[in-house]
């Protein structure tokens, strides 16, 4: 494997010094003012969490915990990202507020990961944080610190819930060579989603909040239809983690495509080993058929070595994997997993904006430590309406339902069988 990463890098830029990008931003910079742009981006999440077999409510403080979580909140993000000052080097800056306001909750009903808990067990009735980056742009490479969204396959702030996660550190992103994009960064801390603390996403010891994670990647678009990228990270005291992926689109005719996406983790663990002794091999290949409106997947993933997978403190949003779905990631340590998936889009009946997903997902082989397999399987479904015009104009409306069971052992180890609903309305609003 680690002659393939290599031989894929080569080839990116062997390939890429003979086509160097053919236009600089920088140098179609309008400046600071008027390339700007201010979003405000609001959301609305209903989520219940049912366990089943007479499982409890284990993130409540109530002295009688449902058996179930049930919570809604509105998160209201605030999002202006001013352009660049024109010139060699182009200066900027960004900013954020991130709020969240508690519509419904309960001590017995807490535990969503919507809100933060107050000391009597409830959820903060509101929070807000604030925070900025500057940047700079010389030609096609962008320099930026600060506070910031990331999306790194070994580095990656989850917005699964309200607001999102926010890392702090410095974000480098180069694309001087065309279909070539090279990053880089090292980031000190990372907030979570229940939290206005700078850095407060802990995994495993009270002590184990983010230290400082230093990443590097690179993507290279060979064809039009063939991509590939290598990504790699050095999280202090937890591990140290590479990442590859190869995408292969073969269009059969106008309405028919096949797709092949391959992607692959190698975690080990450094230093103090906060995140626990981890040794672990992680892969997924999905293969996608579109014909017209509809999209049949069949994906395939494996765990192997002496640990699953570990993500988190390098952010929640970490594992870029086919078979990371709605509740389970299907990643415990030698699991072999399958999925077979389903994607419906209305546009080609008619109805423009209404989509369809339905999937399956069952993993085994799973090593408990107690010489009984673990086994588990999920059953997702999922609908989505996105307004397509008029003043609520991208409003979007998206049903999310999770089924998932596991044998005996496997509970005991990953969690309570449960039912898992979601309401998600976004409602992105322009404002320059």
């Amino acid at each position: 494997m680690r002659v393939m990463k290599w031989s894929v890098i080569a080839l990116a830029v062997a390939a890429g010094t003979s086509q160097m990008a053919v236009a600089s931003e920088q140098s179609e910079s309008k400046g600071f003012i008027e390339d700007s742009s201010f979003d405000i981006f609001n959301r609305v999440l209903y989520m219940n969490r049912d366990f089943k077999n007479g499982a409890a409510n284990g993130a409540s403080q109530s002295a009688n915990p449902a058996g179930y979580r049930e919570e809604t909140g509105l998160g209201i993000r605030l999002l202006y990202e001013s352009g660049f000052t024109q010139g060699t080097v182009g200066f900027g800056l960004d900013a954020h507020s991130l709020s969240s306001i508690k519509i419904d909750s309960g001590r017995g009903r807490y535990g969503t990961g919507q809100f933060g808990q107050t000391s009597d067990g409830r959820g903060e009735d509101t929070q807000t944080e604030v925070g900025g980056a500057v940047k700079f742009r010389i030609s096609n490479t962008v320099l930026k610190y600060g506070n910031q969204f990331v999306a790194s396959p070994v580095f990656s702030t989850d917005d699964s819930r309200i607001v999102p996660e926010v890392a702090t550190g410095t974000y480098i992103t180069s694309k001087e060579i065309e279909g070539l994009e090279l990053s880089a960064g090292r980031f000190t801390a990372l907030s979570s989603q229940t939290a206005t603390g700078r850095d407060t996403v802990v995994m495993g010891a009270a002590d184990s909040t983010l230290k400082s994670a230093n990443i590097a990647g690179a993507s290279y678009a060979f064809t039009e239809n063939f991509t590939g990228a290598i990504h790699a990270s050095d999280v202090d005291d937890f591990f140290k983690k590479q990442y590859v992926n190869l995408n292969y689109n073969l269009p059969l005719s106008d309405s028919q495509a096949l797709n092949f996406d391959l992607n692959a983790y190698k975690t080990k663990s450094q230093g103090q080993e906060l995140a626990g002794d981890v040794d672990n091999k992680l892969w997924s290949l999905a293969v996608a058929y579109s014909l017209g409106a509809h999209k049949f997947t069949l994906a395939h993933q494996r765990s192997s070595g002496s640990s699953a997978y570990a993500y988190g403190v390098d952010g929640n949003g970490t594992i870029f994997t086919a078979n990371s779905v709605q509740f389970s990631d299907f990643d415990r340590q030698d699991e072999r997993s399958w999925q077979a998936r389903y994607d419906l889009n209305m546009a080609t009946y008619g109805v423009p904006g209404l989509s369809f997903m339905t999937r399956y997902v069952y993993g085994d082989n799973i090593n408990t430590g107690v010489g009984e397999e673990g086994k588990e399987h999920e059953f997702d479904f999922e609908t989505k309406y996105v307004v397509q015009d008029g003043p609520a104009k991208d409003l979007s409306f998206r049903l999310r339902s999770a089924v998932w069971r596991a044998n005996g052992v496997q509970n005991a180890e990953y969690g309570a069988d449960n039912n898992d609903v979601r309401l998600i309305i976004d409602y992105p609003l322009s404002v320059l």
